[in-house]
């Protein structure tokens, strides 16, 4: 009991340190994101909340986060927070397909449920891209670890259809064709190779070997790809690495 007790303790420190270090995470909305930046001043002059937030929102832009970066920063915290937390729970014991029991009409879903346990299990890894368009119209693209988002993330509501699988600033790669913010960053299974003569390579850090993402090139040994046709994208492949046991 005092081993619970002492956990439960480690959990709440941790869930506490991790509001201080990334100060988004205690915002459940982006409106009390906007709450928080909002002045007496501010609320004396537009007489309402509602225009408040609206002004500090469209008149401090380089100083406050858009509706969009709010989200990614959140999500980011979120992937973050979830990924230390893992240490508290034992890993070995087998995790629940999210796609489960799931009615999945559209290909990538079926894709992605196809996958899901190889993924989970270690046998495979996919990097998945997709472009399209984000809750604000600007068309994105991005690649994603999915092995490492399904460690990180609840994916049922995506299996449920209750939310979108999208890239964002802290997947594999990221561009917004809008703004033109590019991100990349390398994650527990693929390290990203930006200034490769050959363009964009993921390498995989378990076996070392290349996937290369150029649809003009072969994707590189144990890996294949697979163009999918989506109602939900513009644009989506799966690139599926397998890995060999010894």
């Amino acid at each position: 009991m005092a081993a619970c007790r002492n956990t439960a303790r480690e959990r709440m420190e941790h869930s506490a340190a991790a509001r201080v270090l990334d100060p988004i995470a205690q915002f459940q909305l982006y409106e009390d994101y906007l709450d928080s930046k909002v002045t007496p001043m501010d609320l004396f002059y537009s007489k309402s909340r509602e225009l408040a937030r609206k002004l500090v929102e469209h008149g401090r832009k380089g100083t406050v986060l858009s509706r969009e970066e709010f989200e990614e920063k959140k999500a980011a915290a979120q992937i973050a927070e979830a990924a230390k937390s893992n240490t508290f729970y034992n890993r070995n014991q087998p995790a629940t397909l999210a796609s489960a029991g799931k009615e999945l009409k559209d290909n990538f879903l079926k894709a992605l449920a196809e996958r899901e346990e190889a993924n989970r299990s270690g046998k495979m890894t996919s990097v998945i891209f997709i472009r399209d368009h984000n809750t604000v119209g600007q068309e994105v693209s991005g690649y994603i670890d999915y092995a490492h988002r399904l460690k990180t993330q609840d994916f049922e509501p995506y299996f449920s259809g209750k939310k979108r699988l999208m890239p964002g600033r802290s997947d594999l790669c990221y561009y917004n064709w809008k703004t033109q913010v590019s991100t990349s960053n390398s994650s527990p299974n693929f390290e990203v190779i930006y200034n490769d003569p050959n363009g964009l390579l993921f390498k995989n850090t378990r076996d070392k070997k290349i996937l290369n993402v150029d649809p003009l090139s072969g994707p590189g040994e144990d890996s294949n790809r697979t163009l999918l046709q989506s109602d939900l994208y513009i644009h989506v492949v799966i690139y599926d690495h397998s890995i060999r046991t010894v």
